[in-house]
């Protein structure tokens, strides 16, 4: 396996070649056999990606969240729905590399991550809890040095393909359906039921059905810190922002095919701007503003981690940040993408052109479902009626 990638501009450098080489041309088989994108994971494995976010104390490369960010972007121009496993991906890592607690047996886990790559998964989802993923109905038992942890999701991010799942339940039987915990369980230790299919308009090589998990495992692989602060300190943060660098990604891959388009015609006729020029400088404006937002907010979250301000992503202001990035971003891909489908015309409306739109379309359009941005306005409204900005 290649050690030799670990700097971020290395590593940047690494993922570039992957998305052209590899992601690319697997992209629209992976979206039409809706099947798991196999050949740029392994692609990534062998650059050791998988680890990025990993302190290099323990043998990853210590990325912030700008710089993983910039990875999930240059992924998605090529191909979304390996960028959205990748995001998904690193949001599950941080939650064990922030939230470990010094525990000896997250901390050796995170080492062998690093040396086999693992992918690990995400089932926060629960049939009655109607897409809320902060209460829960099942829960760990745990008995002696073992736990016992059932759960039936209506989604299992890529679970049949990860080499572990961190899956959120009650603290207890006895618990309060907010009083969560996140836990790890290894491919081993699980034994995943499918319950529905996963043939979807967009991302569909996320490959994400629902699932029942029946599992056993050590009493040690229950993060120690509360789901609540998890959530708030890293889970959201970590979703919100990662998914809004792969959606300014998608809109940047249209985008670029809009501007070739763009520049044939100039070519065409010499010494003449053509009409399409001026659609596609108003789509820069766009596409800039959309980039400039999602990097603002790692940056800020990069610095106030490293000046150990944990406990301000905890508080409304963060919340309400959180909330419009997402909303924002999530609506203003798809408006991109749109634009850049108006520039090309009938090319970028059919599947087998060069120009074609379609896929990004559609992937663009699961942006504002994933946790509704219905939900959200709702939280952030119920917010704003106490929250005095000063």
């Amino acid at each position: 396996m290649d050690t030799t990638a670990q700097h971020p501009e290395s590593l940047l450098s690494a993922m570039s070649r992957i998305a052209r080489d590899i992601a690319a041309p697997a992209a629209d088989e992976v979206d039409r056999q809706a099947r798991f994108p196999r050949e740029s994971f392994e692609a990534m494995q062998r650059a050791r990606l998988l680890s990025a976010p990993v302190p290099v104390e323990l043998g990853g490369a210590g990325l912030g969240m700008f710089e993983l960010g910039s990875l999930c972007a240059e992924l998605a121009q090529a191909c979304s729905a390996s960028a959205m496993v990748l995001a998904m991906h690193y949001n599950q890592l941080a939650c064990l590399t922030r939230h470990h607690g010094d525990s000896p047996f997250f901390k050796d886990w995170l080492r062998q991550l690093c040396a086999h790559q693992w992918l690990i998964g995400s089932m926060t989802s629960e049939v009655g809890t109607f897409g809320d993923t902060r209460s829960s109905i099942c829960a760990a038992d745990v008995q002696g040095d073992h736990f016992t942890l059932d759960k039936d999701a209506t989604t299992g991010s890529y679970c049949a393909q990860a080499d572990a799942i961190l899956v959120t339940c009650r603290r207890a039987a006895d618990s309060a359906a907010s009083d969560q915990v996140l836990v790890l369980v290894t491919k081993e230790q699980a034994s995943l039921t499918q319950t529905s299919t996963w043939d979807t308009l967009g991302m569909r090589g996320t490959c994400s059905p629902g699932f029942k998990l029946s599992s056993r495992g050590h009493r040690d692989q229950i993060l120690p810190a509360p789901y609540a602060d998890i959530s708030a300190q890293s889970m959201l943060p970590y979703s919100h922002i990662l998914w809004a660098a792969l959606w300014t990604g998608i809109a940047t891959g249209a985008y670029a095919k809009a501007a070739q388009f763009v520049r044939g015609q100039a070519r065409k006729s010499p010494g003449t701007v053509p009409p399409t020029a001026q659609l596609l400088a108003e789509l820069h404006v766009q596409l800039q503003a959309m980039g400039h937002q999602w990097r603002a907010m790692a940056q800020q979250y990069d610095s106030t981690v490293a000046r150990g301000g944990d406990v301000e992503f905890t508080s409304m202001g963060f919340a309400l940040q959180m909330n419009a990035l997402k909303v924002s971003c999530s609506e203003a891909a798809p408006r991109i993408v749109h634009g850049a489908l108006q520039i090309v015309g009938i090319l970028g409306y059919k599947n087998d052109s060069p120009f074609s739109m379609g896929r990004a379309y559609r992937d663009t359009l699961s942006a504002s479902l994933m946790v509704s941005n219905e939900r959200i306005g709702a939280k952030s409204a119920s917010m704003l009626l106490v929250y005095k900005d000063h």
